[in-house]
């Protein structure tokens, strides 16, 4: 991110940043305390994408924001652990199966394989975060989280290879 300071005599102060996808953030700083900031998605532009005055309590509460007062993203190398460990994945459930038109609590899929169904699609019908009395259908897809060794046996159950 390229930033320039430039002062603006009479008025105050203005800071651009500039990113590397080429669009522009300017904030004009007045000496009485009011903040105009203006957004610019072509850093080229004449006329301002967008524009807001802020208070100084406001631009106090957005810095706050912006430096993660009240959220911090997770660790890359945490996320990056996690996504080696959970599977996301949709599995139909085959005819065969030993649980089809069974409901999800008769089904066991859970206690079975360990995985679990946080999602199903019926038809033109999706449900998410399906009912424990929900029926599972031959054809219907589940929206499935896990560990890969879990994902793998609860599409062994579904296939009807448990």
């Amino acid at each position: 991110m390229d930033v320039s300071i430039s002062q603006l005599p009479g008025i105050g102060q203005k800071i651009t940043l500039k990113t590397a996808e080429d669009s522009m953030l300017v904030i004009v700083v007045h000496h009485t305390g009011k903040r105009e900031l203006y957004f610019f998605d072509d850093a080229d532009s004449d006329e301002a994408d967008f524009a807001m005055d802020l208070t100084p309590d406001e631009t106090r509460a957005l810095g706050a924001q912006l430096l993660g007062a009240t959220y911090q993203p997770v660790n890359i190398d945490q996320l990056k652990m996690f996504k080696k460990q959970i599977v996301l994945d949709y599995i139909t459930l085959s005819d065969k199966s030993p649980i089809a038109n069974k409901s999800l609590e008769e089904s066991e899929v859970r206690n079975k394989t360990g995985a679990t169904v946080i999602g199903v699609v019926q038809g033109e019908e999706m449900i998410a975060i399906p009912d424990v009395n929900r029926k599972l259908k031959p054809g219907d897809v589940l929206m499935s989280i896990g560990k890969k060794d879990q994902i793998a046996s609860l599409e062994a159950l579904c296939k009807g290879e448990e």
